[in-house]
């Protein structure tokens, strides 16, 4: 039975070294990436600055470009400032990614923003909804937009690895179940019907985390994690009124 003890131990240090690799897939940055904003000297925003109060901060997926969004973005929100994070690693920026360094660096981006612009709109997707619910339960923001969300990456993993001590051996938990109902601003979360990567049961779950007076809630029909972003109802409820 030695043997046995000995391999579980093997997977769990593959596990515990290999993790944030199963977690994070850095892209890179597409060449009609906009104006560049180096925040910190070393993470790299990709961004559409304009005069006025409004602005919309984005943090993107675990394996997204995020500047690929700027034409959709523009034609969605045409009198807001865009700010499209490219987290530590992708897209140019220096660094590996972690939780609490892509917190970090959405705090500093945040507070830069809203020095300027004070009315932002904070949208967060799938892996990025974690940090939009933290940095909005510290900061004050217009509205919070989350796509595809997560009650806690966490939970997702000991799900997916049950015979693992996951919770000793995550580093990043994401647990925006902690954070949600801290939240004052109002709340737009946006489901796909067919996710495929995040259980909707995780997602409903984080829905009864906020204030309910604040939230809005919305499933956008025939779409996957990866493709809620082409269905025309998704950007229907992200225009401002």
């Amino acid at each position: 039975m030695a043997w046995i003890a000995a391999g579980y131990a093997g997977i769990c240090a593959i596990l515990f070294f290999a993790q944030r690799s199963l977690l994070y897939f850095p892209q890179g940055r597409g060449d009609g990436s906009g104006e560049l904003l180096r925040l910190l000297g070393d993470v790299l925003v990709s961004t559409r600055e304009m005069a006025g109060p409004e602005a919309v901060v984005y943090f993107g997926g675990n394996a997204e470009d995020v500047s690929l969004n700027l034409p959709d973005f523009r034609a969605a929100f045409p009198g807001h400032s865009l700010f499209l994070m490219h987290y530590r690693g992708y897209g140019g920026s220096a660094g590996e990614p972690s939780e609490e360094g892509l917190f970090a660096d959405g705090v500093a981006l945040l507070d830069r923003v809203v020095a300027a612009h004070p009315n932002v709109t904070l949208i967060g997707r799938s892996l990025g909804s974690g940090i939009a619910v933290r940095l909005a339960a510290v900061r004050p923001v217009s509205q919070l937009v989350l796509v595809t969300p997560y009650d806690s990456i966490l939970g997702i993993a000991q799900q997916q690895f049950a015979l693992f001590p996951v919770r000793w051996l995550l580093r990043d938990k994401y647990e925006s179940w902690r954070y949600a109902p801290l939240v004052s601003a109002p709340v737009l979360l946006l489901a796909a019907e067919h996710d495929e990567v995040i259980p909707r049961a995780s997602t409903e779950l984080l829905r009864t985390r906020f204030q309910q007076g604040n939230l809005r809630y919305a499933v956008i029909p025939n779409t996957g994690h990866n493709t809620i972003s082409q269905n025309q109802a998704y950007w229907e409820f992200l225009r401002p009124d």
